[in-house]
């Protein structure tokens, strides 16, 4: 097989990660499976993404009518922006979804809407482009545990709230790994030590629901699972380590909201008290990344996490 694109890196057992381009390398990636001559894509990145999945399936030698399934992890857009720009691309292709998301795929207004007021409009023509509907008669609702078929190779879904409501996961019982989506939070690699990886939970508007988001991490962890593919980013093991991490953080966030809920400018307080969380964790992950580095590396997860945090307190007080 001639050399792969700089983008796609195999993984094993038929598993590839393809980066898609978007913010900056390896921070938003899209996984191809694939299973006896037939592929299938979890999550499909934003609208600038698609040169990259069509060019995956061509430098693997799949053809466009080889992809099965396209199965976003939620409808948040840079997980599943692309789908249907991806989907006209496939003719044999249908879209799973979570039951709560597939009205946002075949009618995106009200989703393109929300993501407007969270990242303005000049960032969505940026970096979104214009979303493409999916039609009604190519997607389907996901069921709690429903098995999903790829050319005998069992792709076994969960559903887990917490990140958003219409959030599930994929389970690869081949190599025993869990497709999280957010559910399972954040690991850049820039942030690797000696120790392995560090990870965060992310928090992103609108539904952020720290005892769902708690269940849903400890369901995909009775499993006990060899790995997780994260779409921030990549393929990351020493499972349990991390998912006491994860958890351990999101009590320190839920926390640090109830300290703050009613400060004067609660949106700052939860910036400054979220980055210095992350501070303290990854001084301790013996990260020698200058500060200030971190600072930016971290500064729209910060944002984007405090804003999330303040729905949820918004919420919970009506």
């Amino acid at each position: 097989m001639p050399s792969l694109p700089d983008y796609l890196e195999p993984l094993s057992h038929g598993v590839y990660a393809i980066d898609t381009g978007f913010h900056r390398p390896r921070f938003d990636a899209c996984y191809l499976i694939v299973e006896n001559g037939r592929a299938a894509f979890v999550d499909t990145g934003t609208n600038p993404a698609l040169p990259r999945l069509l060019g995956a399936l061509e430098a693997l030698g799949l053809a466009r009518e080889a992809v099965d399934w396209i199965i976003p992890t939620h409808v948040h857009l840079d997980h599943a922006g692309g789908t249907g720009a991806l989907l006209r691309e496939l003719p044999n292709a249908t879209v799973r979804i979570h039951p709560r998301g597939l009205r946002h795929l075949v009618d995106p207004r009200a989703l393109i809407a929300s993501a407007t007021r969270v990242y303005g409009p000049q960032e969505m023509a940026r970096s979104y482009g214009t979303i493409v509907r999916v039609p009604a008669d190519r997607v389907r609702e996901t069921a709690d545990e429903e098995r999903i078929d790829l050319a005998g190779r069992p792709l076994r879904v969960l559903h887990t709230p917490g990140h958003a409501r219409h959030h599930h996961c994929v389970w690869d019982e081949r190599t025993r790994g869990f497709f999280t989506g957010d559910t399972f939070g954040l690991s850049y690699r820039e942030f690797d030590t000696a120790r392995g990886a560090w990870i965060l939970p992310t928090s992103t508007p609108i539904h952020f629901d720290p005892p769902a988001l708690r269940a849903s991490v400890e369901r995909l962890l009775a499993a006990d699972p060899a790995c997780m593919y994260l779409t921030h980013y990549g393929r990351v093991g020493d499972v349990p380590r991390l998912g006491v991490l994860l958890l351990e953080q999101l009590d320190a966030m839920v926390a640090l909201a109830r300290r703050v809920q009613h400060a004067p400018d609660r949106h700052a307080a939860l910036v400054q008290g979220l980055e210095a969380i992350y501070l303290e964790r990854l001084a301790q992950h013996g990260c020698a990344l200058p500060v200030d580095q971190v600072r930016a590396l971290l500064a729209l997860d910060v944002e984007l996490n405090a804003q999330g945090i303040g729905i949820w307190l918004d919420r919970e007080g009506r």
